[in-house]
């Protein structure tokens, strides 16, 4: 009786075993897939209209609304999370994000660290002033204090247009564009330099308050962005974004955001 009782526990030992194994495997099979079944999208959320907080707190905005979309095609879940922008290659190849989605400049320099999706949108890095401004031109800018949000392709512009900028009397680096502008409004600088998407579409609903100078900082491209090597999940976002592109979807998002079909 007793060896038989032994035999039987050997046997249900080994089936314990044999199960513990098994689950191991499929975990590890579900924690290294090249398709996360939720999408963590980074973003500044005070980049209107790309992304930012409506009256009641809710993330809305171009991208938002695109990313949504995207992942819905891809049989994802998507959770937006805000960011330190300045961080954003830090967030995002720390893994605490998935993918950079909010009017991601595409730059030679990201190009090192981050892999980009084509290119959906044109941007170009606008000068605003106030109406009653002495400011016309870019050489106007001489002596005067610049607004500019840190972090973003503005500052890079900028950087790239080093006889102008070494003209400045200072150059003020906010947390958001939003913040700048409400700071040229109080006189607390005479000029900012920001996105073209964003600055119309904040000065277009303070009619009077803003001008908008001719001159410019040069243009740009908006891409996702993602570490490089999520390339399965890269080619995925961007058959989505094609596919959109194709049945008219990214238009009807762009009409609803910018009034008409903007998207590259």
């Amino acid at each position: 009786m007793n060896k038989i009782v032994a035999l039987a526990m050997t046997v249900v030992m080994s089936g314990l075993l044999l199960a513990g194994c098994g689950s191991t495997n499929a975990g590890t099979t579900a924690t290294t897939s090249d398709a996360p079944q939720k999408i963590v999208v980074g973003l500044d959320d005070n980049f209107p209209p790309m992304g930012f907080r409506d009256e009641k707190n809710n993330l809305v905005g171009f991208d938002i609304d695109l990313a949504t979309e995207a992942a819905k095609r891809l049989g994802m879940q998507v959770e937006f999370k805000p960011i330190d922008w300045n961080s954003k290659e830090v967030e995002l190849n720390s893994k605490k994000i998935d993918v950079l989605w909010n009017g991601l400049t595409i730059t030679e320099e990201r190009k090192k660290n981050i892999a980009f999706t084509k290119a959906y949108m044109e941007n170009r890095q606008i000068i605003v002033v106030l109406p009653n401004s002495n400011i016309k031109t870019k050489a106007n800018l001489a002596g005067k204090t610049v607004g500019v949000q840190d972090g973003s392709s503005s500052v890079d512009a900028l950087n790239n247009d080093a006889a102008t900028l070494k003209t400045f009397k200072e150059l003020k680096k906010y947390s958001d564009n939003v913040n700048a502008l409400l700071d040229l409004k109080a006189g607390r600088v005479d000029a900012v330099v920001v996105d073209e998407i964003v600055g119309r579409y904040y000065t277009n609903k303070k009619p009077g308050e803003y001008t908008i100078l001719s001159d410019n900082f040069g243009s740009e491209e908006y891409g996702v962005g993602l570490r490089k090597e999520d390339t399965q999940l890269l080619e995925k976002i961007q058959k989505a974004l094609d596919d959109m592109k194709k049945d008219g979807k990214a238009a009807e998002i762009s009409q609803k955001w910018f009034g008409e079909n903007i998207v590259k």
